[in-house]
């Protein structure tokens, strides 16, 4: 007998996120994800300077706020033909990695981890056990047996105190939560050391981008972070150099610590494997730009479809026409007025909401299309496609990765377990420990090129009469990014923002094809409905921000609703 679910809101994700699903046999056979906000941020920026549009749009989220202010300006640089100064490149690349990594280890630890991680079992474990456990997969300094009995005892304190904090209203003790006690323990203490590491990452940010978050530095352009090696009020030596120290810190951790976990956690969940794959064309673009004109960069992009390989096609430079060209969004069951399929340049942002209507309209997010296909965006996406266009970090993690795993569960794993829930979890892992080698190679190149006396940070842009149209992309931590504007005498005629989340939590498009979250839904177990676990397990997967692909504005400032934190 079919049964419906609906997880309404989506908790421990950024934004108001709706998911409905119809059960059968314990198995999940159709899902619809539906965003409950709307985005105005296009309609705010109609007719201003293209120059500042970056400082509204990193305001869409307080999660992903330097990726949609790097979007922005590139957008606004490529509508112009401009060329950024080398130094502007480090900088921006050192920023973007550096967020990036903040970002996955929060989405894990934070965000995540406690879908498969039993923290109420931590109190049955040995810390001895747990060491050795711990110890066996990595020589981390915290896997000590007097630290696991430290996390043990501030486990058992805040359940006596019945003030649980992060770990209240969670499903401990669900059937489908498989750790033994000392894993839980393990993972525990983890999520406890990296609420320190990704503070040292936001430190780095800030020094560089003048604040965090909503950084301060960038400018169409370049960057307004000032070189002077002599000078204590700009980026010099010293600030370099602890820039350096905590990128170092950073990297430590993800790579003893983050990437194992998962690894680990991957291995003891093999079930798992086969969950989860959803819509298997992926996309990502290029990043990290190596030249002044964004056409070499340190990370490839393209497009996977059909979950081969060998389809791999890449994206060549910042101005790449089969990335402008195939890219339409598609509002069929979107709360917008009409049912059109357009171009990002082309389009309107007029609401008209309807109620939730499961064949007809059902969510406030557009549904992204690429030559007319869904496409999975994350870092899944990047990873597969490094490893399909033969990048060498890429290649390296994986291979590693894959391994480490095979060890564990006793049997080869090969690249196809990356379709699936797990499998995003990994590739996140695998960005990671890509980008904290990556930091501080531009951190070097950075001061190499500082060190041959190059000071320059910006190139002013000027405006011509008429109109010009551009856009710009970003591998953001949630996946591929794109900013896209019409400039018409100086000032902005269209904007519009697609976004990571808009590709993987959209809805149905005009042929019925499902977005990845509700595709990747389908022939998910369900043990108990009531306790849809899974649920969250494979939708946290994606790391849902639903800020960024959906926004609510009123110019008049009323207020719509008031929210009691308890």
């Amino acid at each position: 007998m079919a049964q419906k679910i609906t997880v309404d809101p989506i908790t421990r994700i950024e934004g108001h996120l709706r998911i409905d699903a119809q059960i059968e046999g314990n198995k999940i056979v159709k899902a619809w994800s539906s965003g409950q906000m709307w985005r105005g941020i296009e309609v705010i920026l109609k007719g201003r300077d293209p120059r500042d549009a970056w400082l509204f749009t990193q305001r869409i989220c307080g999660v992903c706020t330097t990726v949609h202010a790097i979007a922005s300006v590139r957008a606004v640089e490529n509508a112009l033909n401009m060329e950024i100064p080398l130094n502007a490149q480090y900088i921006r690349n050192l920023i973007l990695a550096l967020h990036a990594l903040h970002d996955h280890i929060v989405h894990f630890y934070v965000l995540s981890a406690l879908d498969w991680v039993d923290v109420v079992s931590a109190l049955k474990a040995d810390p001895k056990k747990t060491a050795q456990l711990a110890q066996s997969l990595s020589d981390w300094p915290g896997n000590s047996v007097t630290r696991f009995k430290a996390v043990k005892e501030k486990i058992q304190a805040l359940v006596d105190s019945g003030q649980l904090g992060p770990f209240a209203n969670a499903y401990w003790g669900h059937p489908a939560m498989k750790l033994p006690p000392e894993a839980n323990l393990m993972a525990v203490s983890h999520y406890l050391e990296a609420l320190d590491y990704q503070r040292k990452a936001d430190s780095a940010i800030a020094i560089l981008g003048g604040k965090n978050p909503h950084i301060q530095n960038l400018s169409v352009g370049g960057v307004t972070t000032a070189i002077n090696p002599e000078n204590e009020a700009t980026l010099n030596m010293e600030r370099l150099y602890w820039i350096k120290k905590l990128a170092s810190e950073v990297r430590d951790f993800v790579h003893n610590v983050y990437l194992v976990d998962v690894i680990a956690i991957g291995a003891l969940y093999k079930d798992w494997l086969q969950y989860g794959s959803g819509v298997i064309n992926y996309l990502a673009v290029p990043d990290m730009p190596l030249d002044t004109k964004g056409t070499q960069f340190d990370i490839p992009g393209g497009t996977i479809f059909g979950g081969n390989l060998s389809s791999a096609k890449p994206f060549k430079n910042f101005d790449d026409p089969y990335f402008r060209d195939n890219i339409k969004e598609c509002i069929a069951h979107s709360w917008y007025d009409g049912s059109w399929t357009k171009s990002p340049f082309e389009e309107e942002t007029v609401p008209k909401y309807t109620d939730f209507q499961p064949e007809g309209k059902y969510s406030w997010i557009k549904a992204p299309r690429f030559k007319g296909e869904p496409m999975q965006v994350g870092p899944l996406a990047q990873v597969l496609l490094g490893y399909a266009l033969g990048h060498n970090l890429t290649k390296k993690y994986v291979d590693y990765a894959l391994s480490r795993i095979s060890s564990i569960v006793g049997s080869k794993v090969g690249v196809e377990v990356l379709h699936s829930t797990p499998g995003r979890h990994l590739g996140r892992a695998i960005r990671a420990a890509i980008l904290s080698d990556l930091a501080l190679k531009h951190w070097e190149l950075l001061v190499d090129n500082i060190g041959r006396g190059d000071l320059e940070i910006f190139n002013p842009p000027t405006f011509p009469s008429g109109e010009q149209m551009g856009f710009g992309f970003h591998e953001a931590p949630r996946g591929t990014l794109s900013h896209w504007i019409v400039i018409k005498d100086g000032k902005i005629k269209n904007y519009q923002c697609v976004v990571p989340s808009t590709w993987n939590a959209g809805p149905r498009d005009d042929k019925g094809k499902p977005g990845p979250y509700e595709a990747s839904l389908i022939g998910n177990p369900i043990a108990v409905p009531e306790k849809p676990l899974e649920v969250l397990r494979t939708v946290h997967s994606f790391d849902p921000c639903i800020a960024c692909a959906v926004h609510i504005l009123d110019p008049k400032g009323t207020q719509f609703s008031r929210v009691k934190v308890l």
